[in-house]
C-alpha cells in the first residue's frame, strides 16, 4: 500500500478545478512532495515537455488529471482538438512514465466513455457494449484509450496503473466560462446574472428530460487519494455519488437556491446529450472504501455562493 507521505507526486492539471482541490487535500493529509507542472512550462501534448517534466520532478506517483474539456457545445465545435490533445497527452505520458520508472500511474477517464444507451446504473463491465454519445465521443474515446493502455501495460510490463471514471463534478472554483463550462456552472451563471440584470427569463438547453449524476469536487479528490493509496488493479472504477437528477429538476433547484424569480425557457433545438447518466459505485466502495459524503443541495448552495462572491 502506498501511504508514505514522502513520496514524490506529480498532479497534472493540478492548477485546475479538480486538481486544486486534490492538491489541497494531499497537503492536508501530510503529503509533502506534491508538484504541479504549469501548462506554460510543460505542454504535455508535446513529447519533449513530458520527458523534461519527469526529469525535473522525478515523480514516484503520477495523478493525471490534465485534460482539454468542455460541455456539449464545446465538444461539438472541437471534436478533433479534444480527441487529439487528450489522446496524445495520456498515451505519451503513460509510456514515458513507464520508461522513467514511475511506481504508480493514476489515470482519470470520463463518464463520456460509456455507451450512449448503457443500462442504468452504469456498470464498469458495460464500458465496451456500444458507442458513446456522439457529441462527446471523440473526447470520451481518447480518454478511454488510457484504460486499454493501462491494462496492456500491466499485462506486458507489470506497470502499476489504475483507471478511475469520475462522474460530472461541481463545486467552488468550477469553470463558469459560458463557452466551455459544464451544466451546473452554466445554469448558476445564467440564474445569478439574470437576477443581477433584472431579466425575467433564462434559456436552458434541450428538453430537460436528460438525467445526470453529480459529485462534489472534494468528494472526488478524496476518492482519488484513496485509490492512489489502496487500489492496484487495472479494472476501471466508477467514482460517483450514485444518484441521478433530470435537467428539469436540476434547473428548478438552482433557480430556487440562487434566488432567480423569472421563468425557464427550454430551447429544444439544442441537444440533450446522453439520455441518462447514473453510476453504479459498488466497486469503489468494495475496493478502497469510497462513498460520497456531500449533500447535493448543500454542495449547490456553496457553488452558487462561490460564483456570487467571485464573479
Amino acid at each position: 500500500m502506498i501511504n508514505h507521505v514522502q513520496k514524490r507526486i506529480v498532479v497534472t492539471g493540478g492548477a485546475g478545478f479538480l486538481g486544486s482541490h486534490l492538491v489541497e487535500r494531499l497537503n492536508s493529509k501530510g503529503y509533502c512532495n506534491v508538484f504541479v507542472p504549469q501548462h506554460k512550462e510543460y505542454d504535455l501534448i508535446k513529447h519533449e515537455a513530458i520527458k523534461r517534466m519527469l526529469d525535473t520532478f522525478e515523480p514516484e506517483i503520477i495523478i493525471h488529471l490534465a485534460a482539454v474539456v468542455g460541455g456539449i457545445g464545446a465538444n461539438r465545435e472541437n471534436p478533433g482538438k479534444y480527441f487529439y490533445e487528450n489522446l496524445m497527452m495520456g498515451t505519451q505520458l503513460m509510456e514515458e512514465s513507464r520508461l522513467f520508472g514511475v511506481k504508480k500511474f493514476v489515470a482519470t477517464g470520463t463518464i463520456c466513455a460509456y455507451p450512449k444507451f448503457a443500462p442504468i446504473p452504469f456498470l464498469e463491465d458495460d464500458l465496451w457494449n456500444g458507442y458513446p454519445e456522439e457529441t462527446n465521443a471523440p473526447y470520451g474515446l481518447a480518454k478511454k484509450m488510457m484504460l486499454v493502455q493501462s491494462q496492456a501495460y500491466r499485462q506486458q510490463y507489470n506497470f502499476n496503473s489504475i483507471y478511475l471514471l469520475p462522474v460530472n463534478l461541481y463545486g467552488p472554483r468550477d469553470n463558469f466560462n459560458p463557452i466551455n463550462s459544464h451544466v451546473i456552472p452554466a445554469i448558476i451563471k445564467k440564474c445569478v446574472d439574470a437576477e443581477r440584470e433584472g431579466l425575467d427569463y433564462i434559456t436552458a438547453w434541450g428538453t430537460g428530460k436528460a438525467t445526470r449524476e453529480f459529485l462534489y469536487v472534494t468528494d472526488c479528490a478524496e476518492a482519488i487519494i484513496l485509490a492512489m493509496e489502496e487500489y492496484n488493479k487495472s479494472d476501471p472504477v466508477n467514482i460517483g455519488a450514485g444518484f441521478e437528477i433530470s435537467m428539469k429538476e436540476l434547473t428548478a433547484l438552482i433557480v430556487e437556491l440562487s434566488g432567480f424569480k423569472g421563468e425557464i425557457r427550454w430551447d429544444e433545438t439544442k441537444p440533450d446529450g446522453q439520455p441518462r447518466r447514473c453510476l453504479d459505485t459498488t466497486r469503489a466502495k468494495q475496493e478502497f472504501g469510497f462513498k460520497a459524503k456531500k449533500d447535493f443541495k448543500e454542495g449547490l448552495k456553496e457553488t452558487i455562493e462561490y460564483y456570487k462572491s467571485n464573479y
